[in-house]
């Protein structure tokens, strides 16, 4: 199942303690962070965004992750055979300094490499998207409401830098948004199905709220939200063809 591809590169799994990622948590097998791979996936703590609907709120403060990269590496050492990848998630894994070690340390054992990313940080995207077989990106609502969303000025332009960056890699990835219509109205989300439709991005996944991690209790006291077939219908019209809408609710 090890994809033999990167079996050429440097298999020395001694890491710096400069260039180490904090790890806050890990999935030691996932068949839906990468879909089709089995991957484990591995949390990096921190995060600069403060999106209210955040499932691992957990992971967005800075400090002491919850076991060492070290640690995390040499199980990895293991799993070859039985993983196909590993997935860097978060908190926001472009603002650790150590990301681009960490994936060459990863792919030096044979394994692909995933991103999930808010795109927060393009120039460090930029950095890390030649060691990249695939990125989830986490697109939070149409430009004029990003702020809102995530609490950051200018966290839209970041964003939508990252996407552009994506667009011109080549490198295979997906769109995904969170929504709760209590923070994005319908009319914002299809205003965000336009703006998909005019990058000419090819696919994106449509993710409902889930209560469990979310640390504002109003939204996760309110339950799970689900996006009806009339919405789904508004949706895949203002995409228009070629562009495919996954709905996970």
């Amino acid at each position: 199942m090890t994809s033999a591809a990167h079996k050429g590169e440097a298999a020395d799994v001694a890491t710096d303690a400069a260039t180490e990622i904090v790890v806050g948590g890990l999935t030691p097998l996932s068949t839906s962070d990468w879909p089709g791979m089995l991957a484990a996936t591995v949390f990096c703590q921190g995060c600069a965004w403060n999106c209210p609907y955040c499932h691992n709120a957990a992971l967005r403060p800075f400090g002491p992750g919850e076991r060492t990269w070290p640690e995390v590496l040499a199980w990895l050492t293991t799993r070859p055979g039985l993983l196909d990848a590993v997935v860097f998630s978060g908190g926001e894994p472009l603002l650790q300094p150590g990301l681009a070690e960490a994936m060459r340390q990863v792919r030096g054992l044979g394994f692909e490499v995933g991103l999930h990313t808010s795109g927060m940080a393009p120039q460090a995207l930029e950095r890390v998207l030649p060691l990249c077989g695939w990125v989830g990106l986490d697109l939070k609502a149409p430009r004029r409401a990003y702020p809102r969303i995530t609490g950051a000025p200018g966290s839209a332009e970041d964003a939508w830098a990252s996407l552009d960056l994506l667009r011109e890699s080549g490198i295979p990835f997906e769109l995904r948004t969170t929504w709760h219509p209590a923070l994005l109205p319908e009319d914002e989300l299809l205003e965000l199905a336009g703006e998909i439709a005019a990058a000419g991005t090819p696919l994106w996944a449509l993710q409902a709220f889930q209560p469990e991690g979310c640390a504002d209790a109003s939204l996760a006291t309110a339950g799970r939200a689900r996006v009806d077939e009339a919405l789904v219908a508004r949706l895949r019209a203002a995409l228009g063809a070629g562009q495919q809408l996954i709905i996970r609710n």
